[in-house]
């Protein structure tokens, strides 16, 4: 238990703050979070690896970096109701909970889905509820959403994200081609969307009706 605290103490220290990640309530969570219990046991010892990490089914836990990098460009605040598009491992889904009020996370696979509430069930996570189906079609039933992040890569905004999106609400996403993208941030405003381009990234593809298809 030490080791891993120690591990956790060190990625978020020389992977996420030493890289410009300076929102200290992210840096909580990604403190508090048990990262290596949200992989594979038989890689579970590149849980705190500075890469991303298979999770089966052709699907990753993210980077620490780009996990930090994503939720401090997502601004969450404690009152949030927050959508995460792709559950894979939970992960993502896991840091939310320590900052938002309610999470609806949703994954196109069943088996990911289950093992990821098992997870976080047994980690006691009560605000954070698993969906199964289409991200690129979110979950209208949760809507309006204070924030959305999604966790793959899509070709364009998938539409129904944006109209999922209340007022004053953000987006994160990454786009681009299948090999290369940048994270893309859409702040719903008065006066529309307004879009802001950030870090370049490679995500897995978002595969979906409004992603790269099935």
């Amino acid at each position: 238990m030490a080791t891993e605290q120690y591990k956790r103490e060190w990625m978020v220290q020389q992977q996420i703050a030493n890289r410009g990640v300076d929102d200290e309530r992210v840096l909580q969570a990604m403190q508090k979070v048990p990262r290596h219990l949200f992989v594979p046991p038989d890689v579970r010892d590149l849980a705190y690896s500075d890469c991303p990490v298979g999770i089966g089914h052709g699907q990753t836990i993210s980077q620490p970096y780009i996990v930090g990098l994503i939720t401090a460009l997502l601004d969450v605040k404690a009152n949030h109701r927050v959508l995460d598009v792709g559950t894979g491992s939970g992960y993502q889904a896991a840091i939310l909970a320590e900052l938002a009020a309610e999470i609806h996370s949703i994954e196109r696979y069943p088996e990911l889905a289950e093992s990821a509430k098992e997870t976080l069930e047994s980690l006691g996570y009560q605000n954070v509820l698993i969906h199964t189906g289409d991200g690129t079609c979110g979950y209208p039933d949760g809507a309006p959403y204070d924030r959305i992040v999604v966790g793959a890569s899509a070709p364009a905004v998938p539409e129904p994200l944006l109209n999922q999106l209340g007022p004053d609400g953000r987006l994160v996403i990454p786009v681009g081609s299948r090999f290369s993208q940048r994270l893309g941030i859409w702040d719903n405003t008065q006066k529309g969307f307004k879009h802001t381009a950030s870090t370049p990234v490679i995500f897995v593809p978002l595969i979906g009706k409004h992603g790269w298809g099935n």
